[in-house]
């Protein structure tokens, strides 16, 4: 096993050297989840093995987001296969609710704006990494049961590394395995057919929604996935657009100065960016927002479906764009900035218009 450890820390040096390689591209490489080749690099090894040292933390997921705070501005890092959103900030105002196995945690802290499903935290590591110009890279990295990453928070220049150093002791776990086991993941829920959907009773209860917060309950309720129930939605609550659309959205966004919402998250978090977006760039297959305390960065190739999808509120319609790869998984979704209490933005619809009058949906005017 230790030889199997050492090829995998050497083949990761190797791969560190091509420029702009990435860990879980190297991991994917190497037959490996990123979470496995992380783990190889605990405990005891030769440092000219690897660049990369890494030390196991407690499960005590909700303690160690609460002592982010101390770390001062940080980096924080989600992403799913086909979308990577990063934001520069301070973790405050974190919190958890619910029972164990069902815990739910929030960190509102403005710029750092999560919702964390601690159920599907299995492991954690500090990872420090002596990059190609010599720079040490600090960080702390979180993955599922499967290897997969959920969240990392990446040190900055004016980040405490002393309280970064405490944060690592006070967690640290004491175990020095260089491995984790990581099992198979649930299996995709299947679609039910329509004919055993009850439409007239989904559509109710769509159309009767007071916050978008209640769409996961009645997807669950009916027994829908989400691409299903987009395709089953109420008379022009939903209609298919371009696959080209999300890149519509940040162009006119940074063109207008219209502040958004972006939503990208994997099965244990969702992190979310609100406010304007200014630099959007395209490289090869990818579409970035590149502003100072936001980068996005969005395989456009993976993106399979895009729906302009309308939900009622208390405070009126909303309006969202949300994109889906090839499985049904989502990938991103983008809402006008508001805040419970406030109607829509006037701006986010007018920047709609043109996308819904493409599919032939209505955006409701202001």
């Amino acid at each position: 096993m230790d030889l199997q450890h050492q090829a995998l820390r050497s083949g990761f040096r190797q791969a560190r050297q091509t420029p702009r390689s990435r860990h879980r591209d190297i991991a994917q490489a190497l037959g490996v989840s990123e979470g496995e080749l992380v783990a190889v690099h605990c405990g005891v090894f030769d440092p000219l093995e690897s660049p990369l040292k890494a030390r196991r933390l407690r499960g005590e997921w909700p303690q160690i987001v609460a002592a982010l705070e101390a770390l001062g501005e940080v980096m924080a890092l989600t992403r799913n296969e086909s979308c990577v959103h990063e934001k520069l900030g301070v973790y405050r105002n974190t919190s958890v609710n619910g029972p164990p196995g069902h815990r739910i945690g929030l960190v509102l802290a403005g710029a750092i704006d999560l919702r964390v499903f601690y159920e599907r935290w299995a492991h954690g590591f500090a990872v420090e990494e002596r990059l190609a110009d010599g720079a040490e890279q600090r960080s702390l990295q979180f993955f599922d049961a499967q290897g997969q990453a959920i969240h990392k928070v990446f040190l900055k220049p004016a980040s405490a590394v002393a309280a970064y150093f405490d944060l690592v002791e006070q967690f640290g776990d004491g175990k020095l395995e260089a491995n984790i086991e990581c099992t198979e993941g649930p299996a995709p829920k299947a679609e039910r057919a329509d004919a055993d959907v009850d439409v007239a009773g989904f559509h109710a209860a769509w159309t009767s929604m007071h916050d978008t917060h209640e769409f996961f309950g009645i997807l669950k309720k009916f027994g829908l996935t989400r691409t299903q129930a987009l395709r089953l939605a109420p008379p022009d609550y939903a209609h298919e657009v371009s696959t080209a659309s999300a890149h519509e959205v940040l162009n006119r966004a940074a063109q207008d100065g219209t502040s958004i919402m972006v939503f990208v998250g994997n099965p244990g978090m969702i992190q979310i960016h609100s406010g304007p977006v200014k630099r959007v760039e395209v490289m090869g297959p990818w579409v970035n927002v590149l502003d100072p305390g936001f980068n996005l960065h969005l395989r456009e190739d993976h993106i399979a479906q895009a729906w302009l999808v309308k939900k009622p509120t208390s405070d009126g319609l909303v309006h969202s764009v949300e994109l889906f790869d090839a499985q049904g998984e989502t990938i991103a979704m983008f809402f006008g900035e508001r805040k419970p209490g406030q109607a829509e933005r006037c701006d986010w619809r007018n920047l709609l218009t043109s996308l819904g009058s493409e599919s032939g949906a209505e955006v409701q005017a202001c």
